[in-house]
């Protein structure tokens, strides 16, 4: 053990603390819920200090020399100071929240248990050094916010919860398959050394298999297409507070292993490159799509994640294509995922305000309720504004960083022109993924600040002054307040945090100051303004609404059927894998059963009655019950049997040493 405990404490604390509130409740709720949130208060506090440090050079690392028969490695600076902080930030506003939002459910004691079980092991995979180490926390992290995707445990909660813990665990282990794969072939695990491990690699496609698991592992989390389909079911169901981190950092997590495995173990691959590129926009845009048919306030913000994943990740792709010339694809990248973080964090926690208050969330029966309440209206249109990219905001730093980051691509020599044509069809994708964006987030904020409610109005507005209480105000009023100042002073702001998370994803230096106003950056956000306004005035209000009585009403015009869970992935799992299994077992147990009886009744013949006579010690033809008994000690599945509790007993002695 080495280094700065520190890191340690930071992860290990609260999954102790999780026991604490256990005890705590046995006091009283108020008690638990007050020690939750002086915890990540505090933890904020102390991240933050660190964090300091790492603004002005420092860096911090802490060793465990064995753990399950391999080091744990921590590290604190640069890129993942920054991001844990942005979960320190995140738990932070949540916490606050979940008091106040939690206060008629029942097992909050399980709640906050799972809740600080996932807080820490989130923190880990952010600071792990090593691909073990993000492994070992990441695993926790999924199992852990499994229970608090479930935690209302109605129906619709506990099938949806299934499908994100059948994802999460399926993910999992093609995860540990890719790294028992990499360090086959490389020997190690620590991020610092891959590239120069790589150099001396062998087998370029053991390197491609490797990655491709990790890429599936990751990609499942990150809600990377085609592995999205559980992001919009699961938002729905789980708590707000629960929500917004699944949306705002538990997808990050994913979406940093899929940046380890771009930036350290495929870097200079063109073909993994385009990979990246393309399915970013799939998902990019297919999120958008989404969104403009929903009429469920969560359903609509987890489907905006799903597309902002897709950004997220179409800056990863060309992070990989552009090479030495990557400086604006990182900084990019980087502050997209902080951006959108806050964005989620006030969305879903105004969302959690509106359920707590109405518990409903469909767009007919919700609209109207925040007519009056100007407070939330400003920080829903911080949110709205951000996420859409407007000028001013901080989303429409990022967003410039990612376009022209994009166009910046026809201008590489070595580039062939089939893949520019490809890019320059991307970089449409994008524009118009902009501006569904805002067609959407318009639906949103018309619907809940202008329209009015023709059944309820004066029920909401009677709730103008008590919608919620001053601690969950501030927890939304402080991210919705920077997402202004960020995007009006970038060069004093972003550009700083850019620079912080730079030299991780190993970013070239940056050797012009960028001009975020200027008319051509401007350009690329008009447009997407342009594309959203005719999407939300001809397109949501021409087509997605009909006229019910005399009012008009939201109408989900997606197909049902069209569900790709249930079309694809339920049958292959439950169906025709099943099926093939049993088939191919019953054809093997049939072909060892075949073998076995020629070799008993030829050159075994003897030497087996032999040994049935010296097993039961005497002399006479068996009982069927002792032939039967002695088949299944000579049997190929009694060998597979022993096997399997040798493996497990194996297993338990690594975990125990």
């Amino acid at each position: 053990m080495k280094g700065q405990i520190i890191l340690l404490l930071l992860t290990c604390i609260p999954m102790l603390a999780a026991f604490a509130c256990l005890l705590l409740s046995r006091i009283g709720d108020r008690a638990r819920d007050y020690f939750a949130q002086a915890l990540v208060l505090i933890w904020l506090a102390v991240i933050a200090v660190l964090f300091a440090g790492a603004l002005g050079g420092a860096e911090y690392s802490f060793t465990l020399s064995s753990f399950c028969g391999m080091p744990l490695n921590l590290r604190f600076g640069g890129f993942r100071a920054l991001y844990t902080l942005v979960t320190a930030v995140m738990w932070g506003g949540t916490t606050i929240l979940s008091r106040e939002y939690l206060h008629h459910y029942n097992d909050k004691h399980r709640y906050y248990f799972f809740w600080l079980l996932t807080y820490g092991a989130t923190l880990g995979v952010f600071m792990s050094a090593d691909l073990f180490t993000t492994f070992i926390f990441f695993e926790i992290m999924s199992l852990a916010s499994y229970v608090l995707v479930v935690h209302d445990e109605k129906p619709e909660a506990m099938k949806n919860g299934g499908t994100y813990l059948a994802v999460g665990v399926t993910g999992g282990m093609v995860m540990l398959m890719g790294l028992f794969l990499l360090w086959h072939e490389l020997g190690t695990l620590d991020m610092a050394g891959l590239l120069g491990a790589l150099e001396q690699a062998s087998d370029s496609r053991m390197i491609w298999a490797a990655s491709l698991c990790l890429l599936f592992g990751f990609g499942a989390k990150a809600g990377m297409f085609p592995l999205h389909f559980w992001l919009p079911k699961t938002h729905p169901v789980a708590p707000a507070p629960a929500s917004a981190l699944l949306s705002g950092i538990l997808t990050k997590c994913g979406i940093f292993g899929i940046l380890v495995t771009t930036v350290y173990i495929m870097e200079g691959s063109e073909s993994w490159g385009v990979m990246i590129l393309v399915l970013g926009a799939i998902t990019m845009f297919l999120g958008a799509f989404l969104a403009l048919f929903g009429i469920d306030l969560k359903r609509i913000l987890a489907c905006s994640s799903l597309s902002q994943i897709g950004f997220i990740l179409t800056g990863t792709g060309m992070i990989s294509l552009l090479g030495e010339e990557n400086a604006l694809a990182v900084r990019g990248t980087i502050l997209h995922m902080v951006n959108h973080s806050m964005f989620k964090l006030i969305l879903f926690m105004i969302a959690g305000v509106v359920y707590m208050n109405l518990h409903k969330l469909n767009l007919n029966e919700i609209r109207g309720f925040g007519r009056g309440k100007w407070m939330l209206r400003i920080c829903f249109l911080m949110g709205m504004l951000g996420i859409a990219g407007i000028p001013g905001w901080s989303g429409y730093i990022s967003k410039t960083l990612l376009h022209e980051a994009i166009v910046e691509f026809a201008h590489v020599e070595h580039a062939a022109a089939s893949l520019k044509q490809l890019v320059a069809v991307i970089e449409w994708v994008f524009l118009i993924s902009g501006g569904f964006t805002l067609g959407y987030m318009l639906k949103l904020y018309v619907c809940l600040f202008h329209e009015k409610n023709v059944k309820d109005q004066a029920k909401m507005a009677a709730s103008d002054h008590s919608y919620m209480n001053r601690a969950s105000a501030a927890a939304i009023a402080v991210p919705a307040v920077l997402v202004p100042v960020l995007g009006l002073l970038p060069h004093q702001t972003m550009d700083r945090l850019a620079a912080l998370g730079s030299d991780f994803l190993r970013g070239a230096h940056l050797e012009h100051t960028i001009h975020y106003f200027s008319l051509t950056n401007l350009k690329g956000s008009a447009i997407s303004i342009a594309i959203g306004l005719f999407t939300y005035f001809v397109i949501i209000r021409g087509g997605l609404m009909a006229k019910e009585g005399e009012a008009r009403v939201y109408v989900d015009r997606w197909p049902a059927w069209l569900d790709v869970e249930n079309l694809l992935y339920r049958p292959v799992m439950m169906t025709i894998l099943p099926f093939i299994g049993a088939l191919a077992s019953r054809i093997c147990d049939k072909i060892t059963d075949t073998i076995l009886y020629i070799l008993k009744m030829t050159a075994f013949k003897e030497a087996s009655h032999k040994r049935y006579y010296t097993l039961f010690g005497y002399m006479r033809k068996p009982t069927h019950e002792e032939a039967i008994h002695q088949e299944l000690m000579e049997s190929f599945s009694f060998g597979l049997l022993m096997f399997a509790l040798g493996l497990g007993a194996v297993l338990i002695y690594l975990l125990l040493i």
